[in-house]
């Protein structure tokens, strides 16, 4: 992948990442020459179609009831020169209106996907928002969660069952520009639509003068990665059912029209501090209702696990996120990302070419089969890049668990505690968040693609 002089550069911002750790080919530590993999991959001509039921297709009880369920895919601007910026925008990709109340039952919307609930769970706590009660009528807040550039998570009750908490969002509506209004409704139409074992649940969503409610299900086990470094042991088989569940809650949304834009480890959540397997997509601020195939234009997401579609500035779809989906299932296994670069224009210019490497050092004994996956989503071409139904019957997903079992990851799970504290270093220093989505990929993102 690459010539020799682009190996020594990729060997060079790998020690710069990781402090000059990265250890010298034919070192003690490192294993055995990887064999040699076959030189023809499978071909994937039956990716090239999107395996979505597309609007026309889904029933007429969607709560989206007919309306361009964007999440503003556009900035969400603050100031006029970043409303202007977003005139380039296809009319697929426009922001849909914040007027009107979007709240609605789940008893109104449809038929959900019963084998993807959880056993037993009562559906939403009654009475609910459709009642016309009033949030605080039926709800109690407790202590702060979190805070954000205009809301606040706090941990509620409602009144009726004080046995269950939830994560309230509580967004102050006077902060809200209209484009951030639009993007909130439709976060919301899209969440009440998503009905998953793995994807964060929207229990309801109140719509009031002064403020917006979102109780959510809270996630009391903290972020996935935390919870991986944290073990004694790490081998391949755990790394490949964390791959296959967000496979199957990444599928979920793609069949449902749903793309979420912002895939990365932060995003990435546990229910509890007991359950590994209860892991679950947060956060859709950024999703998007793909009408059609190719519609979205806005550039946005994070540096490291956004796909080189939205960075070239051509339509994309939901396939963006198989390339995400492609950079986390790299660093679960290798223990760091496959684009490595201090300098954003550099980082941006190596995923646009493609330019990562399986470095032997350790790579060399993981499963052929794997690298095959990473491969097929890491593909620059989107049409080439498999789909989340053809990702899980690849060979690697479907393996025997015991043996994914002896595959021990010790070195890479080394790698991966260091990259998941610089992860989490980088979070605790950003004091200023970005409220947009261009100012997503950076402040100076679009001089970073020159």
């Amino acid at each position: 992948m690459g010539n020799a002089q682009h190996k020594q550069d990729n060997k060079a911002a790998l020690q710069a990442f990781f402090g000059g750790s990265f250890p010298e080919e034919g070192a003690t530590n490192v294993v055995d020459a990887q064999q040699n993999q076959a030189s023809e991959r499978q071909e994937h001509s039956s990716a090239s179609e999107l395996e979505v039921d597309w609007p026309d297709q889904l029933s007429d009880t969607s709560p989206t009831n007919g309306r361009q369920s964007s999440a503003v895919t556009g900035a969400k601007s603050t100031t006029q020169q970043r409303r202007s910026s977003r005139s380039s925008d296809v009319p697929l990709d426009q922001p849909s209106s914040a007027k009107g109340p979007v709240h609605q039952s789940y008893q109104q919307q449809g038929k959900v996907d019963g084998s993807n609930m959880p056993p037993s769970h009562p559906d939403v706590p009654q009475p609910d928002s459709s009642s016309g009660l009033r949030f605080d009528e039926l709800y109690r807040l407790r202590d702060v969660l979190g805070t954000g550039a205009f809301s606040t998570v706090r941990e509620g009750y409602h009144r009726r069952d004080r046995s269950k908490s939830f994560a309230i969002k509580c967004v102050i509506r006077a902060k809200l520009t209209d484009e951030d209004a639009a993007a909130l409704l439709d976060e919301v139409a899209i969440l009440k639509e998503l009905r998953h074992r793995h994807i964060i649940r929207l229990y309801d969503f109140f719509e009031e003068p002064a403020n917006y409610y979102l109780v959510m299900e809270r996630m009391s086990g903290g972020e996935l990665f935390d919870r991986i470094v944290a073990k004694a042991y790490y081998n391949e088989k755990e790394a490949r059912d964390v791959c296959k569940i967000l496979l199957e809650a990444v599928g979920y949304c793609h069949k449902h029209g749903v793309a979420h834009r912002d895939l990365k480890p932060e995003n990435l959540l546990l229910v509890s501090e007991d359950n590994d397997a209860e892991v679950k997509i947060a956060d859709f601020g950024f999703a998007k209702k793909v009408l059609a195939p190719k519609t979205l234009t806005t550039q946005c997401g994070t540096p490291g696990y956004v796909a080189p579609e939205i960075l070239e500035g051509v339509p994309y779809d939901m396939r963006a996120d198989m390339w995400s989906v492609g950079v986390i299932l790299y660093i679960l296994l290798g223990g760091y990302p496959p684009f490595i670069e201090n300098n954003q224009r550099e980082l941006f210019r190596k995923i646009r070419r493609g330019d990562y490497e399986f470095h032997e050092e350790y790579w060399g004994t993981v499963s052929s089969d794997a690298k095959d996956l990473i491969s097929s989503l890491l593909t620059v071409n989107p049409d080439h890049r498999l789909t989340a139904p053809k990702a899980l019957q690849n060979k690697w997903i479907c393996g025997d668990d015991r043996e994914l079992a002896k595959h021990d990851l010790g070195i890479n799970h080394e790698k991966l505690r260091a990259f998941n504290a610089k992860r989490k270093f980088r979070a605790a220093v950003s004091t200023i968040m970005a409220v947009n989505k261009l100012q997503s990929l950076g402040k100076d993102f679009l001089r970073n693609l020159e």
